[in-house]
């Protein structure tokens, strides 16, 4: 018997010349689909209502907005619109320890957070050397180990997103950024996928850990006024972590900058400090606190004379040091690299206050807030970080590699 599907009994187009091949049509059975499709939206909707719960649990926040290289653009841009009179570079430490509004009440004048998380802020410094439209005053955010080194760092491809960053690239984010004004647990560091990693605490000897990454501990709204994260002055486990990745999981902790790449770094400031004067700019330096913890491994890596003096020296520019000044001492640095956020304020008003006394592009407005000196002196924990003492034997450790 011939099978019913074979093809001397298949109709074809070339059996039929001139008539349309039938559509195929296949019944759909009924179904309550209103009803179903309710159900569906229900369940997401309480599934990410109770996934917003739980991360404002964990302390985050609408309006707590991802940093990354499409932000650091969009405020770049505003030099490109307009006359900028402060533009700040740098590293993290600038960048968590600036208030934009107290930096504001002072001077009248609210600068351009360009400061990057993890990167060095001279190739930025330079990239403000090589624009004509820059005239203003540049504060330059030093971090010794940061900014004296080759390699530009995290952000990376921030001057390239900045340059040539797509509509979609740039839709995406502004997308991003709406949605993150009221969604909490859109934050980068606490997504489903980031947490899951976060589980192999060394299962897989040969896979790279998690818990030799940062993770978070900044804060960032509008402008991209960035703070310390308060949890990181409550949380013990958090705050050691982050301790834990400045001092001993980090390759060049401690390790001597070689006199080739300090040499290059003067040079390339010198002449980005000379290019943005001969427009009518100026540039000044500030080197933010660090706790006596990692102040034994920064100096080893390069000391204030080789880096910041000479370096003073060589740019022939101003700068203000925490070390020089009383005001800036015994202030809060919970994870020993970046200051609380009352004391960022309080650092903030200390070096406007000193920048103000040598550079006419920064004066005080008639109506500006008290000084803030003395405001942390008996703060607690604060006499723990005036003393490095007993501290030498962590930097043995990282240097010969034993560090966990």
């Amino acid at each position: 018997m011939p099978s019913s599907t074979s093809s001397s009994e298949r109709l074809t187009a070339a059996d039929r010349p001139g008539v349309a091949q039938p559509v195929p049509e296949r019944p759909v059975p009924a179904r309550p689909w209103g009803p179903i499709a309710l159900s569906v939206a229900l369940i997401v909707a309480a599934l990410m209502g109770l996934w917003e719960w739980r991360m404002r649990q964990l302390q985050l926040v609408p309006g707590d907005l991802d940093d990354g290289a499409s932000a650091w653009a969009e405020q770049r841009r505003r030099i490109d619109a307009g006359d900028v009179a402060v533009a700040i570079v740098g590293d993290s430490r600038i960048l968590f320890d600036t208030d934009l509004d107290r930096f504001e009440a002072l001077t009248g004048v609210r600068p351009v957070q360009l400061a990057l998380p993890g990167t060095n802020g001279r190739p930025f410094l330079q990239d403000l050397a090589a624009d004509p439209d820059f005239k203003g005053l540049a504060i330059v955010g030093i971090t010794e180990g940061s900014y004296f080194r080759d390699e530009v760092g995290l952000m990376d491809d921030a001057l390239d997103t900045y340059h040539f960053e797509s509509p979609a690239k740039r839709s995406s984010h502004l997308i991003t950024t709406w949605l993150a004004r009221r969604l909490a647990f859109l934050d980068e560091a606490y997504r489903l996928s980031v947490l899951v990693k976060r589980l192999d605490h060394g299962w897989r000897p040969e896979a790279r850990s998690p818990y030799g990454e940062v993770w978070k501990i900044a804060t960032m709204a509008d402008e991209r006024q960035t703070a310390l994260w308060g949890r990181i002055e409550t949380d013990t486990f958090l705050r050691d972590h982050a301790r834990s990745v400045w001092t001993q999981r980090r390759p060049t902790s401690g390790v001597p900058v070689a006199p080739e790449v300090i040499a290059r770094t003067q040079d390339a400031t010198r002449e980005a400090v000379k290019a943005i004067r001969a427009r009518g700019g100026d540039v000044v330096f500030v080197r933010p606190p660090a706790s006596p913890q990692l102040r034994v491994l920064e100096d080893a890596r390069i000391p204030r004379p080789a880096g910041w003096d000479a370096l003073i020296a060589v740019a022939d520019v101003r700068g203000v040091h925490f070390d020089d000044y009383p005001s800036m001492q015994g202030l809060d640095i919970p994870e020993w690299s970046h200051l609380s956020r009352a004391c960022a304020l309080v650092f903030t008003d200390a070096y406007v206050r000193a920048l103000a006394e040598f550079t006419p592009r920064l004066q005080l407005v008639a109506d500006a807030p008290p000084s803030k000196v003395g405001f942390f002196a008996s703060a607690p924990g604060a006499g723990a970080l005036t003393d490095a003492a007993g501290l030498r034997p962590l930097l043995s450790v990282v240097q010969t590699g034993d560090a966990g």
